[in-house]
């Protein structure tokens, strides 16, 4: 694999892309999941991604309460 426990690998077809996503060891064996989408498919799965790596971020990163407002 590489210095990481998973790769990911997209390959355009005819019809739109396949996903490999191979894991370095799930339950003690590597595993490669291989899922092939249209192009509407690939991307509602590519707005998902990207919704929840929003959301990721916002609960990783802390937010800096405003300062009140002085009358």
């Amino acid at each position: 694999m590489s210095e990481r426990d998973w790769t990911l690998k997209v390959t355009p077809t005819a019809a739109g892309v396949q996903i490999e996503l191979g894991l370095a060891d799930l339950g003690g064996e590597p595993v490669t999941a291989v899922i092939a989408l249209d192009r509407a498919e690939a991307r509602r799965f590519a707005r998902a991604l990207l919704a929840a790596a929003g959301d990721a971020t916002e609960r990783t990163f802390p937010h800096p309460k405003p300062p009140e407002s002085r009358p």
